[in-house]
């Protein structure tokens, strides 16, 4: 009866836990998975400590219970606590002790000293500060580790400081010159109430390239100007021309023209155009007005589309000027893409700013757990290592294989190769 009762206990505590979401029993296994992993590499690593501590007692005192001359004062002293860094963590160990009796000191041992310094540990805190591991909870997270003790939340801050400062100078100072881009992404993103421009370039094998960031309170031209010619200088190649795709901010086209001076198509992003527009009409019209751009953006060449477009101008005369007006400003460059004859095989790729909004959306996952942005410094170490870690996992761009022909198409389009041949 009594084994009864208690099995009932066991019941109503069990329910009380409630269910558990499928993310949770993730989040739980992935944990495990890597407190695993750990746990079987740190008895390796104290065993390698403990053989290391032994020799190095060995060569100071002898073999244990080896006879020692009179010329031989170091002793073997027993063992007191200690601790040496094993990766992140900082790891108990019973330390060994050479004493040299003739004059009663201590004698230090090297690799234990050694092992008191922490080695390629930054690294590991940067990956788990980016994968969601807050700076007060690092500790309880260490802890899970048996013999660990984990690291102080303030520890973690100066580490994490120094890691991202390290990654914040290997991005801005990398040379820019081995990329053979044929297009280039520019947007902002709002940042920890700041906008960060962001740039993307695709090479001509259709990778995506980081290339740099400028915090900025808007896209104004002067910000934007000095932001190009710092990539320049830095290495960007464009004589051969780049497709720049732009979200339709204006600061953004004036500094294109001016910086990159002849040698780049702008296209304007077709969906933000889409939406501009249909913001000035009342919404019973949005979805008939947004179904039709969308038709006539997606026409295979410039003529009919064009056409279509034109044809949607009448309609907004009537129900708004301004609708007109956003229609009629930069349409031709929203158009680019068809006047190169590349809509057919590009259009997934470079008609929208869908490119760097997808590296935004990443941005965002690997720096939404920060609750507090305190400087500019903060912003910039944390966007340049998360794009730093963003960069290995992006795909090439969608019909990579038909951007020798767009390379051509900005050729011709610009002149570029009749000018070199007159030079």
């Amino acid at each position: 009866m009594g084994k009864l009762v208690a099995r009932k206990k066991r019941v109503k505590r069990i329910v009380r836990i409630g269910t558990v979401s499928p993310a949770a029993v993730e989040q739980v296994e992935d944990l495990d998975a890597r407190i695993e992993a750990i746990q079987l590499l740190i008895p390796l690593g104290l065993q390698a400590v403990n053989e290391e501590l032994h020799r190095a007692v060995v060569e100071l005192a002898g073999v244990r219970y080896q006879r020692k001359e009179l010329d031989q004062p170091l002793r073997r002293w027993g063992a007191q606590r200690g601790s040496v860094s094993l990766g992140d963590q900082r790891l108990p160990i019973d330390v060994p002790r050479v004493r040299n009796v003739a004059s009663d000191t201590e004698v230090p041992l090297d690799a234990y000293q050694a092992l008191q310094t922490p080695r390629q540990m930054d690294e590991g805190l940067l990956l788990r500060m980016l994968k969601g591991i807050a700076t007060r909870n690092y500790e309880a997270c260490a802890e899970t580790v048996p013999e660990a003790f984990g690291l102080s939340p303030s520890s973690v801050s100066r580490r994490y400081v120094k890691g991202t400062a390290r990654k914040l100078a290997e991005f801005q100072e990398r040379s820019l010159e081995g990329y053979d881009l044929v297009a280039l992404f520019l947007d902002g993103k709002s940042f920890a109430d700041e906008e960060i421009i962001i740039a993307l370039g695709v090479t001509l094998d259709g990778q995506k390239i980081p290339l740099g960031f400028v915090q900025a309170a808007t896209e104004n031209e002067r910000v934007c100007r000095r932001f190009l010619a710092d990539l320049v200088e830095r290495g960007l190649q464009y004589e051969a021309g780049l497709l720049v795709v732009i979200d339709g901010g204006k600061g953004l086209y004036k500094s294109v023209m001016s910086v990159l001076k002849g040698h780049a198509c702008v296209q304007r992003c077709q969906y933000h155009k889409r939406q501009n527009v249909v913001s000035y009409l009342p919404k019973s019209e949005q979805a008939r007005i947004c179904g039709k751009m969308e038709a006539a953006y997606s026409k295979p060449t410039y003529a009919t589309a064009k056409a279509a477009l034109d044809a949607l101008k009448p309609g907004l005369k009537l129900m708004n000027q301004s609708a007109l007006g956003s229609l009629e400003e930069g349409l031709e460059e929203t158009l680019t893409l068809h006047r190169l004859g590349l809509m057919p095989m590009l259009k997934d790729s470079f008609r929208t700013t869908n490119c760097i909004e997808n590296v935004n959306s990443l941005l965002a996952q690997l720096t939404h757990n920060v609750r507090r942005w305190t400087n500019s410094s903060q912003r910039h170490r944390w966007v340049a290592t998360a794009l730093l870690d963003i960069e290995p996992r992006l795909r090439r761009v969608r019909g990579y294989h038909h951007l020798p022909m767009l390379r051509q198409a900005i050729q011709a389009e610009l002149g570029i190769k009749q000018l070199a041949m007159t030079g």
